[in-house]
């Protein structure tokens, strides 16, 4: 069963049978937003561009590395970004994730200590506004869906709205065993750039 996250809970990186999870993928789902047509007859959709990145830190909280929609891969090849969706859906919710970003933790650098994830609203549509946004943990990759870890609804979300910025939560690693804290908090940030400040300067 998923884990429905709630706001600062930590959660261990244990699968249904016991198992640790070594290969994560979260994945962000969106639609377009949906206006009324001229004169209010018919209507239009407004095409939504949310980017999911990741940053990583090393033991002294340093930045050593972004994954983003213009970097779609990590210097060690652990994270990688299935690319830039700058729509959402257009014809309603299809259940499928517009953008993944999948992480081995096997093959991660030794000295990153810390996985930080964030979306931010590139047009700068507020997340109240989005019909619906969603972000799941799961195990497999970005075509195959094997076990869906954890879940998280920022469209229905309070405090969202008025935001085009949040912190989804942060990967961290203690005594060799990867958890994960889910944050879920939005911020007054406007840029990926501002957004990975505030992770450095209060999540980690």
């Amino acid at each position: 069963m998923a884990i429905n996250l709630q706001k600062g809970q930590r959660i261990s990186l244990e699968k249904s049978n016991g198992s640790k999870l070594q290969n994560i993928c979260v994945g962000i789902n969106w639609g377009a937003i949906e206006k009324k047509g001229m004169f209010g007859f018919g209507k239009t959709k407004e095409a939504v561009d949310l980017d999911a990145s990741c940053a990583l830190y090393n033991d002294k909280k340093q930045l050593v590395d972004v994954v983003y929609f213009g970097s779609l891969k990590s210097k060690d090849g652990a994270v990688k970004h299935s690319g830039d969706d700058l729509t959402g859906d257009m014809g309603g919710d299809d259940g499928l994730d517009n953008e993944v970003i999948t992480l081995d933790f096997s093959q991660l650098n030794p000295a990153v200590e810390y996985v930080a994830f964030v979306l931010n609203s590139f047009r700068g549509h507020d997340f109240g506004t989005i019909p619906f946004a969603s972000i799941r943990i799961y195990e497999g990759n970005p075509k195959q869906v094997r076990e869906v870890f954890a879940t998280y609804d920022i469209a229905n979300g309070a405090g969202f709205a008025g935001h085009v910025s949040m912190v989804l939560g942060v990967f961290y690693k203690r005594n060799g065993e990867w958890k994960f804290n889910a944050i879920g908090e939005p911020t007054k940030d406007k840029k990926l750039e501002e957004t990975v400040n505030t992770v450095t300067q209060s999540y980690l």
